[in-house]
């Protein structure tokens, strides 16, 4: 793996930058059998083959992606990384993820372009600022960052909100969190695809699963377009797809899918250096560095594997950023999307063991997946390296719908899924 650097950037400048070698290498054909393999090609995929084969060293590691690498959920997401959670258990799990995104351009010797410019849940009602300081006492117990932010403060920090007397959701304070920012979605994955190709992980783009082997209760190996695979170990990191992959094996998930959009404005002197979620709209939105507008809100309440979305949808995230933005009203849109995300009933995600020995699953990440790419991969490395739980991961098996302690993150920090 060539090291990217100033020096490799000057010496290739010089060359006309004729001489880059790809940053992964392409693998057209599976091995016929692997330690491990890993369906799912996103953020979580790949980070899982990463950690495997650096924290764990198993190099004998496929990742099988049926379209093209960061071409789901990962590549259509708005950004945002934060752990501003309540229960102890997200915020350790999110807190996580959030510092192991500080030291991943370093790690991978790939700019990221982590920008921790902080983010601000705003609040609008006496009822929401009393949420506020609940989500701020309790990520300050938990040992995180955050403080609740007086109405002067967050109109300071951010002077273009609408702050005329009769604003029609009048900021009354919020919740700040400092560490918090956006990186690049498609760097993250790339950077990720690139050392784990160094570490010698195959990574296998329009690889589609079509069954799933086992013999005497445990996994030996899968079935592809490309042919059959070996292993005995087998992580599905493939977001709202999981549940489809489970029951090749009988096993079943709580999961119901969702079109969740996301809009680009055009591109903008700086205006907000910072990223903002307006409770009482329930849209988000930061500036790029390009200059864009980046937005979004909640979900398309129709369960769809469509990545498009809805015309009510976009009409309710655009006027809600317009009650936030009144002097944005002007700008053009200059693109939309959606992605497929994966909804578990108490808003939290599901990783553990599933179904056959040998099986695991990360998924029923909601609107949160991007922001616990790191900790994702990382605890599913250590379920397939090991067979058990690291104690991040163990709330979040999926008994907790049989003993009854779910972690209700929708109650708890009002997201939005």
């Amino acid at each position: 793996m060539t090291r990217y650097s100033a020096l490799s950037l000057l010496s290739q400048g010089v060359r006309g930058h004729r001489g880059w070698r790809p940053a992964w290498a392409k693998t057209h054909r599976p091995k016929p059998a692997y330690d491990a393999v890993i369906v799912g090609g996103g953020g979580h995929g790949l980070a899982t083959a990463y950690y495997l084969a650096k924290t764990h060293g198993l190099s004998r590691v496929a990742v099988l992606e049926k379209g093209w690498i960061g071409g789901g959920n990962t590549g259509r997401n708005t950004t945002a990384v934060r752990s501003n959670y309540f229960y102890p258990e997200s915020v350790a799990l999110y807190d996580l993820a959030l510092r192991l995104y500080e030291g991943l351009s370093k790690e991978l010797n790939f700019n990221i372009m982590l920008s921790q410019r902080g983010m601000l849940i705003a609040a609008h009602t006496p009822a929401q600022m009393e949420i506020c300081a609940r989500i701020s006492n309790a990520m300050q117990l938990n040992g995180v960052d955050g403080h609740l932010m007086s109405a002067a403060e967050a109109k300071a920090r951010i002077p273009l909100l609408n702050q005329t007397r009769d604003a029609r959701f009048a900021l009354m304070g919020g919740v700040w969190q400092g560490r918090a920012g956006v990186a690049r979605h498609d760097a993250v994955a790339w950077g990720y695809a690139r050392a784990a190709s160094a570490l010698g992980v195959d990574i296998i783009e329009n690889c589609t699963v079509t069954g799933i082997e086992t013999q005497a209760g445990a996994i030996c190996g899968v079935h592809t377009n490309l042919g059959p695979i070996r292993t005995g170990r087998l992580g599905l990191a493939a977001a709202g797809a999981t549940p489809g992959l489970a029951a090749m094996v009988g096993a079943s998930l709580p999961i119901h899918t969702y079109a969740l959009q996301a809009f680009v404005s055009e591109p903008v002197k700086p205006m907000l250096d910072t990223v903002l979620l307006y409770l009482g709209t329930g849209t988000y939105v930061s500036q790029s560095d390009k200059g864009e507008l980046v937005f979004g809100g909640g979900l398309d309440r129709v369960p769809t594997h469509g990545q498009r979305g809805n015309l009510p949808t976009q009409e309710t995230v655009v006027s809600g950023l317009l009650e936030m933005f009144p002097a944005f009203a002007q700008l053009k849109l200059l693109r939309q999307w959606a992605g497929v995300v994966d909804v578990v009933p108490d808003s939290s995600p599901v990783i553990g063991p599933l179904g056959p020995k040998g099986m695991f699953v990360n998924c029923g990440w909601g609107t949160g997946g991007f922001k616990a790419i790191p900790a994702g991969g990382w605890l599913l490395a250590h379920l397939l390296a090991t067979g058990t739980h690291h104690a991040i991961s163990r709330p979040f098996d999926i008994d907790r719908f049989i003993t009854g302690r779910l972690i209700d993150e929708a109650a708890g920090s009002g997201i939005a899924h």
